[in-house]
């Protein structure tokens, strides 16, 4: 599962437990605080080291940082300790042999300070619920035990749980150094895998009523290839408002402290978990704490607006504002995976969606059908030829009018809008589908009307704001500023990258409308107005090469390959004077008409359009240049010499003159093939 099918991600070679263990176990000074009160302790002063236990000078509660388990020790006479493995937010970690079970290696997780009463009822609380969590991504509870402490007789609690050997997602941040020695952060796509196998343990306790609290890279683990999260001592239930809350400062959700943690929380802490993996996140713990820095900032936020948009929603200071759920969370993360990973080597993902249906027709495929009069760059689609064509949010399947709407799916909006406002049943889906059948039909008051009644009863249904947005295209209003608030609400998703693009080429906001075609098209292939939108607006910018790049990217499968081949010849050489043609792109205009087996009119009307640019060509830069065996160029099987060329755009007008259905275009058609015929005696 690691890397979603999508990346590869190196594994991490299983660590031997014994070489695992710490030479000297010791909290560092400046990690040691008053589980009490918070303020530092067990500090060094005048060179002299700080002690390990004592009492903390500003309250009074005592504190213990020594380990109280020593090689050799046996726990309820089955596990032999080895040694520490580490420390952390609530105790020291052991590695002891199972004599019970075929001595396997386990962790025992005791409490770093015996005289914490919420550190003692947090194990306490792991003891109680954590042996019913079982998933592939989360560490295993085997037992709970109890020990008496070697210096008052006092039984400490311990966790035992399963080793895990490899390497946590901390220390391989910290082993990467670019070539200057400076940390270097980890492959966004990498990270990303990272992140989805993280949401999927999430995902798992949040079913189970559970949150984890303090998701952060010390506490994931990847052994050989799979990632564990490994340290529940934060974990408790979901209703819980009693227990101590633990986490760690950088990581943790800002409304902590007057909310208590939720499902939200959770969530906030995987989204800085990514930041800290991604880029070089100086003052995550102090000036950005509770925000990200500015997207010109950060180079990889600046070059993947989606992963940006991605870290800002899953770390709004709005808690409403975030991902509703792990697997939502994980569904757009997804997205935005495919979307790097294509950008990166060019190469698409596509995927199917699960909130959008497919594009409802190619919108904009007429950039071939533009009259040759003076312009190469055709106009943006119609509005209402744009809300026609964009794709459809799905229903909601258990929604109670679901099979009813079900069967209005080939209805005309203007059926639809009769039926449903006398509908069977009332519902969200009822009002959305009410809405999108006045959208088709121009009339945007009611439509407004109706996403009202579905914004009262859904409660933020993110399908409310694209409706919204596709009112607003329909009813000849800019609509770009409310497809970019569903951007940033879907950021893995294609459809609003493809929205927001038509809108903002109909706002003539063309870099822009650039930007998001390319983003769609690279991504997926299926959404075949990103092709032809992006060569639409390359037209217009003056980046002739740019446009024929794009419609050349449509895939000979794809049923408008047809068109994007006409289209990318006509944008060759149309609207272009004499002087700035190039006689090599001409050539290739001929040589891709004649591969494309064309009806007898279309052939001939592209035809007279080569030949008419060939010819203009020859008379601007001489006669044709010979071939290597000093034969003349040829073109759609022409010599290219002003005689023959003359003699093909002859044959040509008079052919589309014989198929004209209208009197006046057969007069003009026969007038323009007397015009170009060469010269006779008679």
């Amino acid at each position: 599962m690691l890397g979603a099918g999508l990346v590869e991600v190196p594994p991490v070679p299983y660590r031997d437990p014994a070489q695992a263990i710490m030479a000297a176990p010791e909290v560092p000074e400046h990690k040691r605080f008053c589980s009490r009160c918070g303020e530092p302790v067990g500090r060094g002063q005048d060179g002299r080291p700080g002690r390990s236990d004592g009492f903390c000078r500003t309250c009074g509660t005592g504190f213990s940082f020594t380990p109280k388990l020593a090689a050799g020790d046996v726990v309820a006479a089955q596990y032999e300790v080895l040694g520490c493995l580490a420390h952390g937010g609530l105790g020291w970690i052991y590695l002891a042999k199972d004599r019970n079970v075929s001595d396997r290696w386990v962790v025992l997780k005791g409490l770093l300070d015996t005289g914490d009463a919420d550190a003692m009822a947090a194990a306490l609380a792991e003891r109680q619920f954590l042996a019913r969590v079982e998933h592939p991504n989360i560490v295993k509870i085997y037992n709970f035990v109890q020990h008496p402490e070697p210096r008052t007789g006092t039984l400490v609690g311990y966790i035992v749980m399963e080793y895990v050997g490899g390497q946590s997602l901390r220390e391989m941040m910290l082993a990467r150094r670019g070539p200057d020695g400076r940390p270097e952060p980890l492959p966004l796509g990498q990270a990303i895998a990272y992140a989805l196998e993280g949401l999927r343990a999430l995902g798992y306790l949040h079913g189970l009523g559970l949150l984890f609290c303090d998701f952060k890279p010390d506490n994931v683990i990847q052994s050989e290839e799979q990632l564990k999260l490994i340290d529940l001592g934060g974990v408790r239930r979901a209703d819980d408002a009693t227990s101590a809350i633990y986490g760690t400062v950088g990581y943790q959700a800002p409304e902590i402290a007057d909310d208590g943690p939720s499902v939200g929380s959770d969530l906030y802490t995987v989204g800085r978990t990514l930041a800290v993996l991604t880029f070089d996140f100086r003052g995550y713990t102090a000036a950005f704490a509770t925000r990200l820095p500015d997207r010109d900032q950060v180079p990889v936020l600046a070059r993947y607006e989606s992963y940006d948009r991605l870290l800002r929603r899953a770390t709004d200071p709005d808690p409403d504002q975030r991902f509703g759920s792990a697997a939502e969370m994980a569904e757009q993360l997804t997205g935005v995976l495919r979307e790097v990973l294509a950008s990166e080597d060019g190469r698409p993902r596509p995927a199917v969606s699960g909130l959008f249906g497919p594009e409802v027709r190619a919108i904009g495929t007429e950039v071939a059908d533009v009259a040759a009069a003076g312009t190469s760059a055709p106009a943006a689609p119609d509005a209402l030829a744009v809300v026609a064509g964009l794709p459809v949010p799905l229903a909601d399947g258990s929604d109670p009018a679901a099979g009813f709407l079900a069967g209005l799916s080939a209805a005309a909006p203007g059926e639809v809008a009769a039926l449903l406002s006398h509908p069977p049943v009332r519902s969200p889906e009822v009002s959305l589908r009410l809405a999108r059948s006045y959208i088709e039909l121009a009339d945007t008051g009611r439509a407004e009307a109706a996403l009202d009644d579905a914004a009262a009863s859904t409660g933020g249904d993110w399908r409310v704001d694209w409706y919204r947005a596709v009112a607003d295209l329909a009813g000849g209003r800019p609509a770009s500023a409310a497809f970019d608030e569903v951007y940033g609400l879907l950021p893995g998703e294609p459809a609003p990258k493809l929205a927001l693009a038509l809108a903002a080429e109909l706002e003539r906001d063309l870099p822009r409308a650039a930007r998001y075609y390319e983003m769609v098209w690279t991504t997926d292939q299926s959404y075949v107005t990103a092709a032809f939108g992006l060569a639409r607006v390359r037209l217009a910018l003056g980046d002739r090469a740019a446009a024929v790049q794009a419609l050349d990217s449509v895939p000979a499968s794809s049923i408008h390959y047809i068109r994007a081949q006409i289209a990318a010849i006509t944008a060759r050489i149309r609207g272009r004077a004499a002087g700035d043609l190039d006689p090599a792109e001409v050539r290739v205009a001929g040589s891709r008409l004649e591969a494309l087996g064309l009806d007898a009119e279309r052939r001939e009307r592209l035809e007279a359009e080569v030949l008419e640019a060939a010819l203009a060509t020859l008379r601007s830069n001489g006669s044709g240049r010979s071939g290597a065996n000093g034969q003349a160029d040829q073109i759609l099987g022409l010599e290219l010499t002003e005689r023959q060329l003359r003699v093909g755009l002859e044959r040509t007008y008079r052919a589309l003159a014989h198929l004209t259905q209208n009197r006046a275009d057969r007069i003009a058609l026969v007038d323009r093939a007397n015009t170009v015929r060469p010269r006779t005696l008679l």
